[in-house]
């Protein structure tokens, strides 16, 4: 069966897989489309890897079903084997057969070995630029050479699912970026579907086109790098791709009292207690004069003065943490290239209003900061700041 063009090449519905009872994986559900590169990406422990292993087959779910290209493989009353649904791997070990050459380790499950599939192998190896060491062994390679072999044997006998848990985690950091993009080239060029595991939120950002945010065994957020980065779902979700400052208020007559100026607070009642959750890079850092800041605008609200309590360069940008006059709380922000004041230097600081996302506060949270906050001075214009996932601005 040729599927037709608005067919995911992956889909899942409902999984669950428990342990003892618990949910590891709790109805989670997704769609890959022929080309497409989705990233399963979340904490340890949050059931990405037991996904995975759900596709491919080696595990069983408890509930829900798993189709490629439209066919049910694995579903109430059907179970594909592993070997019959498509489906490629590849892992952090790279478990290339050490008595086996570069060629006949990405001929290895081909019908006739690596002389009969001389063809396809010296294709792929040629792919990934590996050619002139066909017949070397596995031990003779570098680790991005190794990388390189497994990603020709997963593609050898042409997948239309490829299933990727955090294979570039042994590499050499000045390797990854190259072997990340020369692996994606391959497998988009091969129209492959590709499902990816990873911790880290910037091999996310670099590799997908789609992100599934997962925690606690579900899908929370997925969408487009940018919009996951740029429209949290809720403070954890923004947490997870940077360091964030939280800086908490309490609603007054619709508006949002913080030290920062008044936010916009339709629909919660006085007393509401909310956090503003801003990302370093959007603080901006104004000079102290005799005491006193810069005026406040539109745009970046009321400054707040701070004291310096450390700096460091971070090669593209310098980390300045600030100790907030109000309450004491650390706010850190950051500055494009060398920015070094030395502790204790008084500063003021603003908030890009554009740049705040507003969520509820946890319980007890903001209790000592907020009675700081009523008595801060109130913004000249409110920018608006709606409830549970909204963004301020």
């Amino acid at each position: 069966m040729i599927p037709d063009s608005g067919t995911p090449r992956l889909e899942v519905r409902n999984i669950t897989r428990r342990f003892a009872g618990r949910a590891v994986v709790d109805g989670l559900s997704l769609r890959v489309m022929p080309g497409q590169v989705t990233c399963l990406l979340g904490p340890s422990g949050c059931g990405k890897s037991t996904t995975l292993r759900i596709i491919a087959g080696v595990e069983r779910q408890d509930e829900g079903e798993v189709l490629v290209d439209g066919r049910l493989v694995s579903g109430p009353g059907c179970e594909v084997p592993p070997e019959a649904r498509s489906i490629g791997l590849m892992f952090q070990d790279f478990a290339l057969f050490p008595h086996l050459s570069v060629a006949e380790n990405v001929a290895f499950g081909l019908p006739g070995g690596a002389r009969a599939n001389r063809a396809r192998v010296s294709e792929l190896l040629e792919r990934v630029s590996l050619g002139h060491l066909r017949d070397v062994w596995p031990h003779q390679l570098s680790g991005g050479e190794q990388q390189r072999v497994a990603l020709a044997r997963a593609l050898a006998p042409r997948p239309r699912v490829m299933l990727m848990d955090e294979p570039f985690s042994g590499l050499d950091e000045r390797l990854k970026d190259d072997i990340r993009d020369r692996t994606l080239e391959i497998l988009k060029g091969e129209d492959t579907a590709v499902l990816l595991v990873t911790h880290e939120p910037a091999e996310a950002m670099r590799m997908a086109d789609e992100i599934a945010l997962m925690r606690a065994g579900r899908i929370v957020q997925s969408g487009a790098p940018y919009n996951i980065y740029n429209a949290p779902v809720d403070k954890e979700a923004a947490a997870f791709f940077s360091d964030i400052n939280v800086i908490c208020g309490e609603v007054r007559g619709a508006l949002l009292m913080t030290p920062f100026g008044e936010f916009l607070a339709p629909g919660h009642p006085d007393g509401t207690r909310l956090e503003i959750v801003i990302r370093p890079q959007h603080l901006r850092i104004d000079f102290d004069r005799s005491g006193k800041g810069p005026n406040p605008t539109p745009q970046d609200g009321v400054p707040a003065r701070g004291v310096v309590v450390r700096a460091r360069f971070m090669g593209r940008e310098s980390l300045v943490e600030f100790r907030m006059d109000y309450d004491g709380s650390i706010l850190k922000a950051t500055v494009p290239s060398v920015f070094l004041p030395k502790p204790g230097t008084p500063l003021w600081l603003m908030i890009r209003r554009g740049r705040c996302f507003v969520f509820p506060a946890e319980a007890g949270n903001c209790r000592q900061k907020v009675a700081a906050a009523t008595a801060a001075s109130a913004a000249p214009a409110p920018a608006s700041a709606s409830g549970a996932r909204g963004k301020a601005g």
